[in-house]
């Protein structure tokens, strides 16, 4: 006899970023590219011994975010990132053999929570040009249906789905946690926000990560009605957001002039950047958020090769459902942004790119 894994774990995807040799530009994972406001580093360089020797309080830095975002301290609980909001939610509400419906391609860890949970996974590919897949969902809502994750904007698309359609879905099932993720919130500025409560099964999360510059800190919020997030703080850790995170998040959210400006920053460069792909001939879609899905054909691979060759870091989601020879590439300040197009054109010019006719 030996160790053996649970089947579901030992049967589900594995998300493995490309995290190692990220040296240039990191215009690859949708981060901040320049850095957190000054507050958050004035804050970090005020620890002291005391309070990295202490356990993390959680909850008064959750009264405080309440307040921000306008709710009651138990509709809201920080959580590790967006990640882990996702995987409370399905340990509190997913059993084996229940079932989660997913609009791809999106997100890999909704796939994964869910499939480590025992469920049964039912993808519902994107309509043209990555349209969200509302009769497809609404087709696969049956009374075993308890998992249905929406990101808007949607990544690696940057499209977005309205609210009124997320409304209808958590109607349509009331026996399934529906999140709304809005990871990327701020780069587009619609939310459900307002639905919360009215709608016992929605949840919102949020990520302190990108806009805020905070991904290293690795904290999120999902909001809630208060009953069911009794079960989702129910099943986390009492410290799951570490010390550092709990004391610089209150410096971030005092300043919303830097996000403002960050923000402000990411929507000029994300126009510079879709204005530039045009004009080379590059396939792309419309993005709400801080990056633009490009697809270079099956060249994709090499494009991303010789961009870390010049320092500057891209995506490749060519094994993304839907998105063969697709390439993603984020945008940050204008100047970081600016940068970035200078080595695309050199890099497609170099390799003699032409768009398929």
């Amino acid at each position: 006899m030996t160790l053996q894994p649970r089947r579901a774990v030992e049967q589900m995807s594995e998300y493995r970023p490309p995290l190692s040799g990220r040296d240039g530009l990191r215009l690859d994972f949708n981060e901040n590219t320049i850095a957190p406001s000054p507050r958050v580093l004035e804050r970090l360089r005020s620890l002291t011994a005391d309070d990295l020797t202490k356990y993390p309080e959680r909850e008064p830095v959750e009264r405080m975010v309440a307040e921000h975002f306008g709710f009651k301290p138990d509709q809201v609980m920080l959580t590790n990132g967006v990640d882990e909001a996702i995987h409370l939610l399905t340990v509190a509400f997913v059993d084996p053999g229940d079932e989660a419906i997913i609009a791809v391609p999106t997100f890999a860890m909704y796939d994964i929570n869910a499939q480590a949970c025992g469920a049964t996974v039912h993808d519902v590919l994107a309509e043209q040009d990555f349209a969200f897949p509302f009769n497809g969902v609404m087709n696969q809502i049956n009374e075993r249906t308890r998992f249905i994750p929406i990101a808007s904007p949607n990544n690696p698309t940057g499209a977005v789905v309205s609210p009124k359609t997320i409304r209808a879905i958590a109607a349509a099932a009331p026996q399934a946690a529906v999140l709304a993720d809005e990871a990327y919130y701020h780069f587009h500025g619609e939310t459900v926000f307002s639905d919360i409560g009215s709608l016992p099964n929605l949840f919102v999360a949020r990520t302190f990560s990108k806009a805020y510059g905070l991904a290293g800190l690795r904290v999120g919020v999902i909001i809630g009605p208060a009953e069911p997030m009794h079960f989702v703080r129910k099943v986390a850790s009492a410290y799951n957001v570490n010390a550092v995170a709990l004391a610089c998040l209150q410096s971030a959210l005092e300043d919303e002039q830097y996000v403002q400006w960050y923000a402000e920053e990411v929507r000029y460069s994300r126009e510079l950047l879709d204005r530039t792909l045009s004009e080379l001939g590059v396939p792309h879609w419309p993005s709400h958020s801080n990056y633009i899905l490009m697809n270079i054909g099956d060249r994709h691979r090499e494009l991303v090769d010789r961009m870390r060759a010049r320092r500057v870091l891209l995506r490749d989601r060519n094994t993304d459902p839907g998105c063969a020879g697709c390439v993603r590439m984020s945008v940050g300040t204008r100047e970081h942004t600016q940068s970035g197009i200078a080595a695309l054109r050199e890099t497609l010019k170099e390799m003699q790119w032409q768009p398929s006719k």
